[in-house]
């Protein structure tokens, strides 16, 4: 199928390498020498005997990205994308993903530059690493993945779209600085070519010890996950407190006066060499002696934000009020344990001990914790909370050591010192045009990017030996979902609804099971991951734990999903007791930002779209105006003629909300609801609906559930303390919280630059 896939064009030199040129790098390794079975892959979405790439018709585009007056931050001409793609697909990917400085001849100018250099790269890793039966099987393979990369059915996290392919398709080098799996020597080894094994995970997981040289090590490989475009997160808990003592005297430090190091590092280093911000979570356990430090040190940051904006100083995020002041580039999050909340609860006491000698340091009301907490959070959106013990109870290799972070989005939860790479299905792509959901096709998707990213594992770089260790030795992926709120609306169902519920809990079912049967296929062929063996009982139970939840999806979901979530779960949890699981951790829902606009998502990953019409801030400079394209679609669904929808989307064009449209019937309204009340309107979702919508996804997540419950700017403490609480109680391993408005620089808002000029004059 790609004997020649040389698709450059006329900028003077060959971006996309030939299939001859890219395999010849790959040598046959020694491990897979042996004959295994290997997968079989049928073509689902390509067509035998067409190259994907020449069923789509093409269009040359100038892609840009501008403010409201027309100033311009990015600009490059003459860019090659498919015809169906929007002009806002067409701005993000090109300003963020083409490889190469804009103007010169190394510029990638072509979607499908960027595709091929992906999908082939990772097509030649797994056929030279023995994971197709047949070439062939691995050629179709090669076109199953760039057909669904091509027509936007999913996206690799973004760290992947930087990296991969670079080395392999433009001989690319780089210098080494990473660690790689080492089948020979069964060791990790430092790189000498850093884009030979590219960084391919978005999210890691890193532990620091309470010495010196550890918390300085921390710093420098944080600095090289953000450098490759991805984003970090640590528990702070193993740092001596202040209150503590040093064996030669004095005090320590404490973890929030070593925060201010790691926050001054990822100030200054981009995400990805891009404009992008660097991301990292720091997390303290709620027993810590300084947990009120760590929970008020943002709070009086952004005080201290506040007081420069009144005095004139820039407001957004690159500007000098908050660039002035420190933890803006870190979310933070409280580990509260059962016994914790249960205090809170019940107005009981709750003690802090020493991290050396177990010693009580502390004694507080519990529920005033907690309200500090919620103060945090009513002022700034930090720090949220993840629940100790529910993300112990479905650990799947508690055997090796606890969970003690996440990711900085909350999504990847699993041991210290791992990586987790990424990507997210577009679920409006597998809507019929009655409405109805595509399952087969939707497995088959599944089957292809849990494959692809299990490739990536061995065939990746990360910042340090533990890391490339653990990654190899536990495999964690991380599929997901994006568009979930676009799939309900145009539907007819409103986000808050039985039946919106139910049926995210059956496509959240589905799509586990289905990674999970596909991981159980590959360890029958290669072998289950190595830290398998220690903790196969209790990731037996936790498979269970998730086939016993699909009993109690919401009865209001169709009955076809309900059963075909029942079926491929019994399949699933039937190989995995013969073969075991060849990665353990398959599946988290994360924000999906930057590859929800490749993929023309009108809304990121199970959120709720923020408002119909919304604007956003963009990290390198100007706005962008988003409209909800699901909009006409689901009147047309709710039985509306194309003259009256006209009428709608006029309304909604100038008003930038649906509220008070013409002939549109007050009973479904709530279809159209959101997340942020509108400018000029009054309807929102419920912030309660957001934690029954993670409820209902949440036991078929492997990992946990990137979201943001969005509260209205009149909540209170209080109001955002009980959502805190009914969290725990709804069986959630996190939750964070964004009060509208809250902070004064936000990047999605549903007002345009000129409205909010308009409203502070």
């Amino acid at each position: 199928m790609s004997e020649n896939l040389n698709n450059g064009g006329g900028n003077g030199r060959t971006a996309v390498a030939t299939e001859s040129s890219s395999v010849n790098r790959l040598e046959t390794s020694p491990a897979t020498a042996a004959n295994r079975r290997g997968m079989r892959v049928q073509r689902f979405f390509s067509t035998e005997g067409k190259n994907p790439f020449d069923e789509v018709e093409w269009d040359r585009r100038v892609a840009a990205i501008k403010d409201e007056k027309g100033k311009t931050f990015f600009e490059q001409t003459n860019c090659e994308v498919p015809k169906f793609w929007s002009q806002l697909a067409t701005n993000v990917v090109s300003s963020k993903y083409f490889y190469g400085e804009n103007g010169t001849a190394e510029r990638e100018y072509s979607v499908r530059q960027l595709i091929h250099r992906v999908t082939r790269t990772i097509a030649d890793w797994g056929i030279r690493d023995g994971y197709f039966a047949t070439r062939a099987d691995g050629e179709r393979f090669y076109d199953e993945l760039t057909w669904l990369c091509l027509y936007q059915y999913g996206a690799f996290n973004s760290p992947v779209w930087f990296n991969v392919g670079l080395y392999h398709q433009y001989g690319v080098e780089g210098q080494g600085s990473n660690y790689r799996w080492d089948p020979k020597t069964r060791t990790a080894v430092k790189t000498t070519v850093a884009y030979e094994f590219p960084q391919g995970s978005a999210c890691f997981i890193q532990s620091v010890d309470d010495t010196m040289e550890s918390i300085m090590e921390l710093a420098r490989s944080e600095a090289m996950l953000f450098k490759f475009g991805s984003g970090t997160g640590t528990d702070l808990s193993s740092l001596r407190s202040s209150k503590e003592k040093l064996s030669g005297g004095g005090r320590p430090s404490g973890p929030v006066s070593f925060m201010r190091v790691y926050d001054a590092i990822a100030s200054v280093v981009k995400s990805g060499g891009k404009t992008r911000r660097a991301a990292k979570m720091q997390t303290l356990k709620c027993w810590h002696p300084d947990i009120v430090e760590f929970i008020e040190c943002k709070t009086n940051e952004e005080k201290k934000a506040q007081a420069l904006i009144r005095q004139g100083y820039g407001a957004n995020f690159n500007d000098e009020a908050y660039s002035s002041v420190m933890f803006q580039n870190a979310n933070l999050s409280v580990r509260c344990s059962d016994e914790f909340l249960q205090a809170a609860q019940d107005d009981g006491p709750w003690h802090t001990k020493a991290v050396t000698s177990g010693q009580v340091i502390g004694t507080y009301r519990a529920r005033e914790l907690m309200q500090k907490i919620a103060e945090g959070t009513w002022l700034c959106g930090d720090p949220g909370v993840q629940y100790e013990d529910t993300i112990q109870r479905w650990h799947t290799c508690p055997n090796t050591a606890p969970i003690n972070s996440s990711n900085p989005c909350s999504e990847y939860m699993h041991i210290d010192d791992s990586a987790c790479n990424l990507s997210s299905l577009n679920l409006m792509k597998f809507r019929r045009p009655d409405g109805s959901f595509d399952v087969e096709a939707f497995r088959a998707a599944v089957r292809v990017y849990i494959t692809a990213q299990e490739i990536l594992v061995d065939n990746a770089s990360y910042p340090n030996g533990k890391i490339a260790t653990n990654a190899h030795k536990f495999r964690q992926l991380g599929l997901g979902y994006a568009n979930l709120g676009s799939l309900l609306m145009s539907t007819g169902l409103p986000y808050d609804s039985e039946a919106a519920r139910g049926l995210c809990g059956a496509i959240t079912a589905i799509m586990t099971g289905q990674a999970y049967l596909t991981s159980a296929e590959h360890a029958a062929n290669l072998g289950p991951f190595e830290g398998y063996v220690v903790n196969r009982d209790p990731m037996l139970r936790v498979m269970q734990m998730h086939r016993d939840a699909v009993d109690q999806i919401d009865p209001a979901c169709p009955d076809d999903l309900v059963v075909a979530a029942r079926r491929v779960w019994d399949d699933c949890l039937a190989l995995g007791r013969q073969h075991g699981y060849r990665n353990a951790q398959a599946t988290v829902l994360a924000p999906t930002g930057t590859i929800s606009f490749m993929m023309d998502c009108d809304t990121t990953g199970i959120e709720p779209d923020i408002a119909l019409v919304k604007y956003k801030q963009l990290a390198g400079g100007g706005m962008l105006k988003i409209p909800n394209r699901t909009v006409p679609q689901a009147l047309e669904r709710l039985g509306y003629d194309q003259p009256t929808i006209g009428g709608i989307l006029a309304y909604l064009e100038r008003n930038d909300t649906i509220e008070g449209a013409p002939a549109l019937r007050d009973a479904h309204l709530g279809v159209f609801d959101c997340a942020f009340k509108p400018l000029k309107g009054q309807r929102a979702i419920h912030y309660m609906a957001h934690l029954k919508m993670m409820s209902a996804a949440q036991p078929f997540i492997s990992g946990a559930i990137s979201k943001t419950v969005n509260m209205p700017r009149e909540s209170t403490v209080e109001d955002i303390m009980q959502t805190y609480l009914e969290g725990w109680r709804l069986g959630l391993k996190a939750v964070a919280i964004y009060r509208d408005g809250s902070k004064e620089s936000q990047p999605l808002s549903t007002e345009s630059e000129s409205s909010k000029q308009t409203k502070k004059e």
